[in-house]
């Protein structure tokens, strides 16, 4: 049974859109595997999403959460995972002309040492004069994982994801 030459081109294009679908669904897939659950993803991206626009905006957030100096701009700012030994801690990764800073959307819960519930964010800040070196990275199994690895002058790493 030969297919007509006037239909491959149709074949052809319905392939290549098969594949960007797949794509993508393996991507929202990856994205979201992280959590427990899909729901608790998007509450979370919604909740973040009311706050940044809440509070006025990224850079608002990130003047809220880290000293700024004068004269200190904020170059970038992305949703991404922080590799901890308990797991990915899900938060927005921010790059200025002075610093590498992280914060978790949303807040851990410890105990005091007198048996007090206390909610913090997990924050990390790291100058720019402490950083060693940093490397990206890709998961040679996921293509669409990829990571950046900042190591610090003092031995620390740290995976952003």
């Amino acid at each position: 049974d030969e297919t007509p030459s006037r239909h491959l081109p149709v074949l052809k294009r319905m392939s290549k859109l098969g594949k960007k679908a797949n794509n993508f669904a393996t991507g929202v897939k990856e994205h979201v595997r992280l959590a427990p659950k899909i729901t608790e993803t998007v509450k979370g991206k919604l909740s973040l999403g009311a706050k940044i626009i809440q509070v006025g905006g990224v850079e608002r957030i990130f003047k809220q959460l880290f000293s700024v100096k004068e004269g200190e701009n904020l170059l970038k700012a992305c949703q991404c995972y922080l590799s901890t030994t308990a797991g990915p801690i899900a938060g927005l990764l921010f790059i200025s002309t002075n610093k590498v800073a992280f914060c978790s959307e949303r807040s851990l819960k410890f105990y005091s040492s007198s048996g007090e519930l206390i909610r913090v964010h997990y924050k990390v800040l790291i100058p720019l004069s402490k950083i060693k070196r940093v490397d990206q990275r890709v998961n040679m199994k996921k293509q669409s994982e990829k990571y950046i690895e900042v190591y610090t002058v003092d031995g620390f790493d740290f995976w952003f994801m």
